[in-house]
């Protein structure tokens, strides 16, 4: 069984099915079907497989023509019928994996898919989960089911953990150019699921189990939190003692050894680092550990977002004007510049908390015309464009997200009040300009 899979993807006659078309689940089909094999594309959403089915990209960063050359040759559909998990060889899991409000993981949208897709799985397959977890799910979660099939892993089926790596927006990376660590449940797991990735990822780390593989995607990220969470209380000593952060870590980072640059920002954004040092912190507390310098780094991270309102707060009243009632202009809504993923973004977390002070709110952002559907902030605005007239309204503009099509040149002139969180003006000298 393992060995027909196999060739069956070396000789690129599998189809392989995608369930999730988000960030991750349409680059990576996009990626299989550019290297001629067939994938479905499965969601609830029939608006994003209509689209997909249609040629119509749903995404900033991702060209519709991309997604029409492929769809129009029948190489990429998308189905909202889970029914067709059964026509497919390989089964990759693209889905959500946020926390609830106690801030612990919520594993739901991997388990009510797997258990809406369970009826239609068969020998042969291959099933990866790509989703951010924490080391054990696979095995407690995914194997435990399919073996209550009578599948049995290894030999009649098989399973993989295989991290997503996207990068939205970055172009110095695409899927197939982005190394691809997998771990196996079983050796013969492993040897199949590496067979898939390597038929489009330049190349493929293999490791000795799905844990391992969990827990290096959470020590990517949390990496990244952490040395964030150290810049950012960095940024705020700094800031007492009147020095410019941005130029110390640009002048530290001239150290050819030793020293990675970080930036400070409004608070950490994205599906990734703002959640996954919860899931290992969650995860270690069944093994009795207490992860305090995770978890540290997370509460620094988290602040960052008040820090901004109070530095805001101070340079109104610097201007003798109060937060409330203070027309109020955030620049940029996605959690990172020049993509439309608003995901935990810090900057729809300012906009919550300039409303609880009672401020006049709107934002501009050319990625995002209105404000998009969220589960848990909703705010009735449009998108403003950025004009000199529309700068001398506003008593605050906050640079929130550093998007490459704001004109800061015309915004510095224009505004009489400027709150920085991305060292847009770094270097420059004046009185319209706030560090935060």
């Amino acid at each position: 069984m393992k060995d027909l899979l196999i060739e069956k993807i070396k000789s690129k006659e599998c189809v392989v099915g995608i369930i999730g078309m988000g960030y991750v689940g349409v680059p990576l089909a996009l990626a299989f079907a550019y290297n001629n094999i067939k994938v479905i594309g499965f969601d609830i959403d029939e608006i994003k497989t209509q689209n997909i089915n249609d040629g119509i990209s749903y995404f900033k960063h991702i060209p519709s023509e991309k997604i029409k050359k492929v769809s129009e040759q029948k190489i990429f559909t998308a189905t909202t019928d889970f029914s067709v998990i059964s026509d497919v060889d390989a089964i990759i899991l693209c889905l959500p994996t946020p926390l609830n409000k106690y801030r612990e993981p919520d594993l739901s949208f991997i388990v009510n898919t797997m258990d809406s897709i369970l009826p239609y799985l068969r020998k042969g397959q291959l099933l990866s989960l790509e989703s951010t977890t924490y080391p054990g799910t696979t095995d407690e979660e995914l194997a435990t089911r399919i073996s209550s099939m009578g599948l049995e892993l290894g030999k009649d089926f098989f399973l993989v953990y295989s991290p997503e790596r996207e990068d939205p927006g970055n172009p110095n990376f695409s899927t197939s150019t982005i190394p691809k660590v997998v771990g196996g449940t079983t050796k013969e797991c492993l040897e199949v699921g590496v067979a898939l990735y390597e038929s489009i990822i330049d190349k493929v780390i293999p490791l000795t189990s799905t844990k391992a593989a969990e827990l290096t995607k959470l020590l990517e990220n949390i990496y990244r939190s952490v040395n964030i969470g150290l810049v950012n209380e960095m940024k705020m000593i700094a800031d007492r003692m009147d020095i410019d952060i941005w130029e110390v870590i640009d002048a530290a980072a001239t150290k050819p050894f030793g020293f990675t640059p970080f930036y400070p920002g409004p608070g950490l954004g994205g599906h990734c680092i703002p959640i996954d040092p919860f899931y290992l912190t969650w995860k270690a507390k069944e093994y009795g550990l207490n992860t305090r310098f995770i978890e540290l780094s997370g509460e620094i991270n988290t602040s960052m977002p008040e820090w901004v309102i109070h530095k805001i707060a101070d340079a109104l009243n610097e201007a003798e004007k109060s937060v409330k009632n203070s027309q109020v202009l955030v620049l940029g809504l996605s959690y990172k510049k020049n993509i439309d993923d608003v995901r935990e973004s810090p900057s729809v977390e300012l906009l919550e908390l300039l409303r609880a002070k009672g401020a006049r709110i709107s934002y501009s952002d050319p990625y995002l015309p209105r404000f998009p559907k969220m589960r848990e902030h909703h705010f009735d605005l449009n998108s403003v464009d950025i004009t000199p007239e529309v700068l001398k309204q506003m008593d605050c503009v906050v640079i929130s997200t550093d998007h490459d099509d704001f004109d800061y040149n015309m915004i510095l002139e224009h505004s009489s009040l400027i709150v920085d969180t991305r060292g847009v003006y770094r270097g420059v000298t004046s009185d319209k300009v706030v560090r935060a």
